[in-house]
């Protein structure tokens, strides 16, 4: 198999692990990478052994970059997004896909009509631990699944973030700062949502960071740091999720737990790629259950390989973490702000395919 040439554009913090990772995958070579900064690209490149360190515009301009990450801010996703598309480039994103519905959709539109692929983080579901709980309930270890429960809940990002005042504004909080971690693994089970609703508030109106860059800054808060939500999935499993910036003393809850006619299964953190997990079956006791597939440590850009397999090989369901996938995420979660705003269901107008599971020992 041939390989596929990789640019990085945004040289911050998650830039490491990307660049780390990537030279790992046989079928992957990162080759240059870019900045508004042009200094801190070339030190990333100084730091990882890239080959060439560029700005935005000769990256994009680079013919033999097949494909690039894009590692921006939030708010510039769409816009960088766009600009690989129509720069005749494959782009994969981190998450979320886009700020608004209006954008996630006009970067789908692009692709397909220039044919092209699109990808997002997170690709954390096709670590060992998600897939090996996928594998679980496809082998009939829970029955058939009818509910979930999942939680995040944390104090705020201003106790430990140099610059947490984005998490307060709007397009943050902790529905689109860790909701696609959730919503993603959820969909990698139980498939495709149908409809959601909930509730969200803003519990605190004023934040105080304590974290040493800013301490004692406040902050206004702009968007809801509580959304308790339910979803109603075509496979006709219920879930609750509840994501939250407000909980000062803490909790025992579970990260995600799959409820089944047989049995219940406890899903590892959706922000890792391996375990632990758990099984009780009717009548017994939570067990620990090995791991079945690979990739267990921090292995992002994992999404971005398999995304390349896909385009090498013309095997489309290889292209798991897809731009489709992650406009569904999306949607979700603006549906959970707008059945508070209107007190109603949220009908949810996308769809996309549950992402095929990663076969045992496979590599890429």
């Amino acid at each position: 198999m041939s390989t596929k040439k990789i640019g990085i554009i945004g040289c911050g913090n998650i830039s490491a692990i990307y660049m780390k990772n990537i030279p790992k995958f046989a079928h992957l070579e990162l080759v240059a990478c870019a900045d508004l900064d042009l200094t801190r690209a070339q030190a990333r490149a100084e730091e990882f052994g890239i080959a060439k360190a560029y700005t935005v515009d000769q990256l994009l301009a680079d013919p033999d970059i097949d494909i690039v990450i894009n590692l921006t801010i939030p708010a510039a996703h769409a816009e960088v997004c766009l600009q690989v598309l129509e720069a005749g480039k494959h782009v994969y994103v981190e998450k979320p896909l886009a700020v608004t519905r209006e954008e996630g959709l006009r970067i789908l539109e692009v692709a397909r009509r220039n044919g092209l692929l699109v990808g997002s983080a997170p690709d954390t579901f096709l670590g060992g631990g998600i897939q090996t709980c996928l594998k679980l309930i496809n082998d009939g270890w829970i029955g058939t699944p009818v509910a979930a429960t999942a939680f995040m809940m944390s104090r705020g990002h201003e106790n430990w973030h140099p610059d947490p005042e984005f998490y307060y504004q709007k397009g943050g909080g902790p529905m689109f700062d860790m909701g696609p971690y959730y919503l993603t693994a959820l969909v990698a089970l139980l498939g495709p949502i149908r409809r959601v609703t909930g509730s969200a508030g803003i519990s605190y109106p004023e934040r105080t960071i304590t974290s040493e860059k800013k301490h004692g800054q406040k902050i206004a808060v702009e968007t809801p740091t509580h959304i308790a939500g339910v979803l109603d999935f075509h496979s006709g499993a219920i879930a609750t999720l509840v994501t939250s910036f407000d909980i000062k003393g803490g909790t025992q809850l579970p990260n995600i737990e799959i409820y089944g006619s047989h049995g219940s299964l406890r899903v590892p953190d959706p922000n890792t790629f391996g375990g632990p997990i758990y099984i009780r079956k009717t009548g017994t006791e939570w067990e620990p259950i090995p791991l079945t597939h690979g990739y267990t440590d921090n292995s992002r850009g994992l999404g971005v390989a398999a995304m390349a397999h896909a385009s090498l090989t013309g095997q489309n369901d290889a292209h798991r973490a897809s731009g489709e996938l992650a406009y569904h995420v999306l949607e979700a979660m603006h549906g959970f702000h707008d059945a508070s705003d209107s007190g109603t269901h949220y009908l949810m107008q996308s769809s996309c395919e549950k992402p095929a599971p990663l076969p045992v020992h496979f590599v890429l």
